[in-house]
């Protein structure tokens, strides 16, 4: 069971992680991989709603993955599109990356390969890895616009949808860590963490959400 308490902490990080961005129309869409395939569904919605006329989607496989997406996380989420009657020409396949670094690396090189012209990315993520993955752009894509999109769903009701919630609120906790740690590491912009965001992950750590941190000493 998952007590009120951790619910309504869980809920402080996950209002922490979305950027709260409108959506606009951008150069690119970036999806990016993950477990979750309503990634896919996002993108191939503002896709439809003339946000980006070309799609990347980005992503190997990994151990959250590679069971519910054996042909890597990328493909699976191109197939998903397509079915959404997103046409085949209008995305690119980026099937390498096994981070989000990589993932912002390897799709900057698939889009000058296609010779896209890019100055705005409309990033389309998971709704707790979008500050993150803003973060990270920023760092490592600095020189274009990042609107960040993801589904719009509470956290109870993406828990569901998932079908797993301690391992969407592990993830949760994971993804502020790396908040807290990636500026330190060179990998991202610093973003100011309030202290009631810090105080909660405290708590849901020590309530045994830990399944998604990074160890102690890893750099």
């Amino acid at each position: 069971m998952i007590s009120e308490q951790a619910w309504a902490d869980a809920r402080l990080l996950w209002d922490y992680h979305r950027m709260h961005h409108d959506p606009r129309p951008c150069s690119v869409a970036v999806g990016l991989g993950s477990h979750d395939l309503g990634v896919a569904d996002v993108t191939a919605e503002l896709y439809h709603q003339g946000m980006a006329p070309v799609i990347v989607f980005t992503g190997a496989t990994s151990p959250t993955t590679r069971g519910r997406m054996p042909r890597g996380e990328a493909v699976h989420y191109r197939e998903r599109a397509l079915q959404l009657g997103v046409p085949e020409s209008a995305v690119l396949l980026e099937p390498h990356a096994t981070n989000t670094g990589e993932n912002i690396e390897f799709s900057k090189a698939v889009l000058a390969e296609a010779d896209v012209k890019v100055s705005s990315v409309l990033l389309v993520s998971k709704p707790y890895e979008e500050r993150r993955s803003y973060a990270m752009m920023r760092k490592l894509w600095p020189e274009v616009e990042v609107v960040c999109a993801s589904t719009p769903m509470g956290l109870k009701e993406y828990a569901d949808s998932i079908g797993d919630a301690r391992m969407v609120i592990d993830m949760i906790v994971g993804a502020l860590q790396r908040v807290m740690l990636f500026p330190g590491w060179d990998l991202a912009i610093e973003q100011a963490v309030p202290d009631a965001v810090v105080a909660a992950y405290e708590r849901l750590c020590s309530d045994g959400f830990t399944g998604r941190l990074i160890p102690a000493g890893t750099k």
